[in-house]
């Protein structure tokens, strides 16, 4: 799906979802059931973090399974959504929050979805479903 195109035309919830929020989703965290069948929208650096971490689990097998099942959820962002995160990020920096939460919270809001996460930092700002 490309910018242009709603995420909202359809019956199913979309959102954004943080890297946080797919972590916790393949845990089975009871509290993120209701999102597995939203449809996921996310950026290839949300990618990068979660096989990060599988790697830094030593599970390089469930870090290659990740990368196939939601690379095709991954979406371009564009030069707006830099400058937006961009100025998020220096504009909250002592929440310390970190670029591809930044460009994620841009996107969601460009697309008009909410930005889906369990991160505290996001917790009291606008267009956030915040679980934990």
């Amino acid at each position: 799906m490309n910018q242009e195109e709603s995420f909202t035309d359809s019956d199913i919830q979309s959102y954004f979802f943080d890297s946080y929020a797919i972590f916790e989703i393949i845990k089975e965290n009871k509290n993120y059931q209701k999102y597995v069948d939203s449809e996921i929208v996310i950026t290839k650096l949300n990618l990068f973090e979660l096989y990060h971490g599988y790697l830094k689990d030593n599970n390089l097998g469930l870090a290659d399974e990740i990368i196939e099942k939601y690379y095709s959820f991954a979406e371009d962002f564009d030069e707006n959504v830099i400058k937006e995160a961009a100025k998020m990020k220096k504009e909250l920096n002592k929440r310390d929050l970190s670029m591809a939460d930044c460009i994620g919270y841009s996107m969601a809001k460009q697309f008009g979805i909410k930005f889906l996460t369990g991160d505290e930092q996001f917790k009291d700002l606008e267009n956030v479903e915040h679980v934990k």
